[in-house]
């Protein structure tokens, strides 16, 4: 050998033995970030994927089925090539019409029947669906109780009759906003995720004064929810008298009873800002939940504010509920029957439960539309009746199922 080739590789060897500690430790940093990915998205077991991908293939089903009802008639085919037509999807001018309420431009007919009429109903479905049932699955942590539900303390009555309230003795009235250059002019309907966040506020302290005695438990919170749900809710029917219009009257029926006929983008925009900020304190707490599960007691060993807590999660859920309660009314136990489903799939880590419900929320409000839509077809009846027709014996079966029911 040469003095070139062993100084060569001599230098070759230098290099190796130079790069070998770097490679261990990058090998070693791989393998600690491995590491911590693994734990940190452990919970994301095969249960909860499959729940995921069944759900999201029921919506898109459903959904489809949707888009192609109608008096403009279509096949499954023909809506799936209108929901995917390159020339919406990627048309700016279009995205500004949906959620911002510019002009719509021109598009082939299938396209302006399925984006501009028939998405918006899917669309306002998934948010629907997804809102009530974190908030339900909220609700149930922060009491403690399975029965617990939006529907059930108390929440949509209050929120409800707030909305009520506001069409019957305030349709009409616009507020204007004096900015620095310029002002705006807001109609009430922009405002009725916020009047409806009041008023399920409000019925829920009210709630928890009725229950409040050295304390609250399970049934006591459950009976003072229907106390207060059966107050507001002949305050709701009283407030038909004070409506002389009949358009105003057949629009508080819809709130009432919860419903999707004649939704469009407007209602998309007013709760789609909502939803996102209340879905993602609510999967921001996943933690605080789950320790409000173990008991008051230990909650506070662990330095859990639990009275400060309890309420402020109490609000997500209320606001999550309310922004549902604006754009499709009451619709009726989609918030009890969730969870309990979500929670036997994935169990009660509240991880698992808070995303199993963004995806099993939505499959049940979408698929329950399309029996709203079939079921008397030509004829539409409100969504909130098919939830009702569904919760009512699921609510039974529960209680037939379990020995103790109340306490989680």
């Amino acid at each position: 050998m040469t003095e070139d080739e062993r100084a060569s590789e001599d230098g070759t060897r230098s290099l190796t033995e130079r790069l070998t500690p770097w490679r261990a430790r990058e090998t070693g940093a791989n393998a600690g970030l491995t590491g911590r990915l693994v734990r940190r998205f452990a919970w994301l077991d095969a249960s909860l994927l499959a729940l995921i991908f069944g759900s999201t293939a029921i919506v898109v089903g459903a959904g489809l089925v949707q888009v192609s009802l109608g008096a403009y008639e279509m096949t499954i085919g023909q809506a799936w090539a209108a929901v995917v037509n390159p020339n919406v999807l990627f048309d700016p001018q279009a995205w500004d019409a949906f959620l911002l309420g510019e002009a719509v431009p021109e598009m082939r007919t299938e396209s302006l029947i399925v984006w501009n009429i028939r998405l918006p109903r899917v669309l306002v479905a998934v948010l629907v669906g997804m809102n009530l049932a974190v908030s339900g699955a909220v609700f149930q942590a922060v009491t403690r109780n399975e029965l617990a539900s939006p529907f059930i303390l108390g929440v949509s009555s209050g929120a409800g009759l707030a909305i009520l309230l506001t069409l019957v003795a305030f349709a009409g009235v616009t507020l204007v906003v004096p900015l620095v250059v310029t002002e705006i002019t807001l109609g009430l309907s922009a405002l009725l995720p916020v009047i409806a966040a009041v008023g399920g506020i409000a019925a829920f302290l009210l709630v928890y004064a009725i229950a409040w005695k050295n304390g609250t438990s399970p049934v006591r919170l459950v009976l003072a929810g229907v106390i207060v749900s059966t107050v507001f809710g002949s305050l709701q029917t009283a407030m038909f008298f004070f409506a002389d219009n009949i358009g105003v009257v057949q629009s508080a029926i819809q709130w009432t009873t919860g419903s999707l006929t004649g939704v469009d983008w407007e209602q998309v925009r007013i709760a789609i800002p909502w939803t996102v900020f209340g879905l993602a304190l609510a999967i921001a707490s996943a933690r605080q939940l789950n320790v409000l599960l173990l008991g008051e007691s230990t909650a506070k060993s662990l330095g859990m504010r639990v009275e400060r807590m309890r309420f402020g999660l109490s609000a997500v859920a209320v606001l999550l509920a309310a922004a549902s309660i604006a754009v499709a009314g009451i619709v009726s136990f989609v918030g009890l029957i969730v969870p309990h489903v979500v929670r036997n799939v994935v169990g009660s880590d509240y991880r698992k439960l808070l995303i199993g419900c963004l995806f099993a929320g939505p499959a049940l409000l979408v698929a329950a539309d399309v029996g709203a839509r079939l079921a008397l077809s030509p004829a539409q009846i409100p969504v909130g009746i098919v939830t009702g027709l569904v919760g009512g014996p699921y609510f039974l079966y529960l209680m037939r199922r379990q020995e103790s029911l109340g306490e989680i």
